[in-house]
């Protein structure tokens, strides 16, 4: 399960724009998911695990760590900012820690009992940068520097950050402001000078220098190969070199698309070399192969995805069991190369920590490769390198150069293999072949003197893997069981308070992660209240400020008291020095000019500039991606003010879409016709305005109605409760009515709407009971209106489009009284 770690430099130069009219941060951004859609296509990603980390102090700088979902991923990934400094030294311990969180909870580094390959936590760390100065709160460094503090437990164990499974790869963005006349190179992407780039090189990664979009998928694409399971080690050359072989040339070409497999061992194939890397490693000399810094690949069982192996790689001190601290314990050994055998010989104590990398001494005398069908082994294949070219030119594969094991090249010669045997094979496997061929598993005495004599010789550690392979081979009780292989009591102890110190520092940090940066503190203004008078409201502040200008005018009465109450006055950053001037010679040549029209206008003050160092068109430019983002604009837009009528339909907006409709009003039925719910809401009954032609206005309709043209006669007869004959309709309209009066019209009007709903909700078109009961509607005439246009809403949302119509010409009728009574009242 690799663990994509995404370094993201958010400094403020990462604002700065491209030919391509986007800025680093974008381009960043959009790598990334890139880079997440190439991986995507890998069947092995669905077990990725990825980590999120920007240039800001921890926490805050660890936007998605070890618990955080891939859609937290993503909201964090667009979320992200460019408003700081370049710290990279510090962002990079923080992603390290965040990786060794959890690594002593696990004991994956089996601190002090041999280094195990196939028993790892491959991450990768992908920073992503502009390669500009490297800036803190102290000033400007040239070089990177990693701090040496740090609160997790057990760092003092190693030497370095890293690990040997944790590799760095850095893409420096240099892709210009103005596009560029001259054809791009083609070939493979050089790495960078930046700072970061020796970083890279020591964790067993490299650099890239990206000048165009093309390159940076170029390395995207070679990134993604890159993600492979294995650890680093420093190979190193001892002793003189080899003799040459017959007919063979010093002659060492650049490795370029050198291509590598596994296929002797499990069938798969190593990926090939990228174009992107073909200038990752220039030819410095003829002897570049005398000591690499390179991969070994790490393949998993392809039944159960893990990786299995049996032996370790030693560890550069004897262990000593009465030693109460790992660290004291340490004493190193030396590699001497005889014919036929290695010979491990203690020396003087070496100078703790443990380093990250394991620093592996081979010689370059041919050896015939010593196997035993029965005794396991462990085969790794080597990253492609000058050391795996040149011994690939031998074309050699029946010979081998002996570390703790041996390097061979493969029988098709395709690629070098590192085969991890035993402790001191050259004596234990002639012993184990006379157990199986001669004594029959059945060993003498003399066989088990020389056995435990080798015993004597062998790093406790190998105990347990050696009981492993005996009981494979079927001799399970040549080893007793109380032999002692561990660490002694004190120092297993030390190392579980480390886990334990570990566990509760990744609990911490992990309920820590996703908090945001508290602001800035300042001095809190106090309000002197209670019966105090407020500042705009004193007399003599008034006065002063129409002292000094006599077209001012006074605040208004209805000030809140408490216009200060929660106001801040920022304190001064001591660590933030200013800097007033800018160092001319920092200013690029092609830049002189547009910085020289700057300063005169500061000087004249003849631009109309809010700020200073920015021209006119600088402030009105907006990015590309932030044109259309209308709804950020509308909250930091100040609050408008109270409608005049709050009962008035608010219009939208239909900022993007012009076509946009509030469909909440529509009613659809079957057919795909509507009509509107609520027609002329808020409208005043009395405005003609609203009613062209002596009706209520209606929205356009799908389906169309029954024109307005044909009138409806009801038939004549006489009312239920027929109008008082000397009541005056003008007296009605003018005077309003009594309290009692209103309820009973209210309560009459309402028992008539409900007969009249019941009557439109039936089938069919008889429609004379309704116009029965409208006369019957007691009231004003605006009172009569608005039933009317209630009535009419109803019959609207059953579809009796004849009823609509004999309902408006009525409304028009009634409407043609109001006028003619107002002009009467007028005259």
């Amino acid at each position: 399960m690799p663990v994509l770690l995404f370094l993201i430099d958010t400094s403020a130069s990462m604002n700065q724009r491209t030919h391509l009219g986007t800025s680093y941060l974008d381009i960043a951004k959009g790598a990334v998911e890139t880079f997440m859609k190439l991986r995507g296509r890998d069947p092995a990603s669905r077990g990725d695990r990825y980590m999120l980390v920007n240039y800001e102090d921890v926490p805050f700088g660890i936007k998605a760590g070890w618990k955080e979902s891939h859609a937290t991923f993503m909201t964090e990934l667009r979320n992200l900012q460019a408003a700081g400094l370049t710290s990279i030294g510090t962002s990079l311990r923080t992603a390290f820690d965040l990786l060794n969180l959890n690594r002593l909870v696990t004991g994956i580094d089996n601190y002090g009992q041999g280094r195990n390959p196939f028993f790892l936590e491959p991450a990768i760390i992908i920073a992503i940068t502009d390669g500009n100065k490297l800036t803190s709160g102290g000033g400007v460094q040239d070089e990177l520097h990693l701090p040496l503090t740090t609160p997790l437990p057990g760092s003092e164990l190693t030497k370095e950050p890293f690990r040997w499974d944790q590799r760095l790869f850095a893409l420096v963005l240099r892709i210009a402001g103005n596009a560029s006349v001259e054809p791009e190179p083609l070939g493979g992407v050089p790495s960078d000078d930046s700072p970061i780039t020796p970083m890279c090189e020591v964790t067993g990664g490299r650099s890239y220098s990206v000048f165009s979009q093309r390159m940076l998928n170029q390395c995207l694409e070679s990134l993604v190969q890159k993600i492979q399971s294995g650890v680093v080690i420093n190979f190193e050359k001892t002793g003189p070199d080899p003799a040459p072989m017959e007919g063979e040339t010093s002659s060492l070409a650049p490795l370029e698309g050198e291509t590598s497999s596994l296929a002797p061992l499990e069938g798969l194939t190593a990926p090939s070399t990228s174009c992107a890397d073909a200038a990752a490693e220039p030819l410095k000399g003829a002897q570049t192969w005398h000591c690499c810094h390179k991969l070994i690949y790490v393949r998993p069982n392809p039944k159960t995805g893990v990786p299995i192996g049996h032996w370790p790689v030693p560890e550069a001190f004897w262990p000593d069991q009465n030693s109460p601290t790992l660290v004291s314990a340490a004493s190193g050994f030396t590699c001497v190369s005889v014919p036929r055998f290695i010979v491990l010989t203690r020396t003087v104590p070496s100078q703790p920590p443990r380093s990250a990398h394991p620093h592996v001494r081979f010689s370059c005398l041919d050896s015939e490769p010593m196997v035993i069908d029965k005794v396991p082994f462990d085969k790794y294949e080597l990253e492609p390198s000058p050391l795996t070219q040149f011994i690939l030119e031998r074309k050699s594969p029946h010979t081998c150069w002996q570390p703790f094991g041996y390097l061979k090249a493969s029988t098709a010669l395709n690629c070098v293999n590192l085969f991890v045997m035993p402790y001191n094979y050259p004596v234990l496997l002639p012993l184990l072949d006379d157990l199986i061929k001669v004594h029959k598993f059945k060993p003498t005495i003399k066989w088990r003197q020389s056995f435990e004599n080798y015993l004597k010789t062998m790093p406790p550690y190998y105990i347990g893997s050696l009981r492993k392979a005996l009981r494979i081979m079927g001799a399970p009780n040549l080893l007793a069981d109380n032999m002692e292989y561990g660490l002694s009591y004190s120092v297993v102890s030390y190392l579980k308070k480390l886990s334990q110190q570990s566990k509760m520092e990744y609990d911490r940090l992990i309920t820590l992660i996703g908090t945001k940066q508290p602001p800035e503190a300042g001095i809190k203004v106090r309000w002197r209240g209670g019966g105090g008078v407020s500042l705009a409201q004193r007399r003599d502040f008034i006065q002063q400020l129409l002292s000094l200008s006599a077209d001012a005018q006074a605040p208004p009465l209805e000030l809140n008291p408490k216009e200060f109450q929660g106001f801040q006055l920022a304190l001064p950053n001591e660590a933030l020095k200013p800097q007033s001037f800018r160092n001319p010679y920092d200013i690029p040549r092609s830049q002189l000019l547009d910085q020289l029209s700057r300063m005169r206008r500061n000087l004249l003050n003849t631009g109309v500039c809010l700020l200073r160092g920015q021209d006119s068109d600088q402030l009105h430019s907006v990015p590309i991606a932030q044109m259309g983002n209308y709804q950020d604009f509308l909250k930091a837009a100040p609050q408008p003010l109270r409608d005049a009528d709050p009962e008035q339909p608010k219009r939208l907006h239909t900022f993007g879409n012009p076509f946009k409709l509030d469909k909440k009003g529509m009613m659809i039925d079957e057919a795909d016709e509507f009509v509107t719910g609520p027609q002329n809401k808020g409208k005043r009954p009395g405005d003609s305005s609203n009613m062209p032609g002596g009706g209520p206005k209606r929205r356009r309709c799908m389906s169309p109605l029954v024109r307005l043209g044909r009138a409806y006669t009801p038939p004549v007869t006489p009312p239920a409760s027929p109008r008082p004959a000397d009541v005056d309709v003008s007296d009605e309209a003018a005077e309003p009515e009594p309290k009692h009066l209103h309820e009973e019209t209210s309560k009459v009007n309402n028992e008539l709407r409900t007969l009249i709903t019941k009557e439109i909700r039936k089938p069919g078109r008889y429609y004379e009971k309704i116009f029965l009961l409208l006369k019957q509607i007691q009231g004003t005439l605006d009172t009569q209106l608005i039933f009317l246009q209630n009535i009419i809403k109803e019959a609207a949302r059953f579809k009796k489009r004849v009823l609509i119509e004999q309902l408006e010409n009525v409304l028009e009728e009634i409407h043609n009284r109001s006028i003619s009574m107002n002009l009467v009242d007028s005259l």
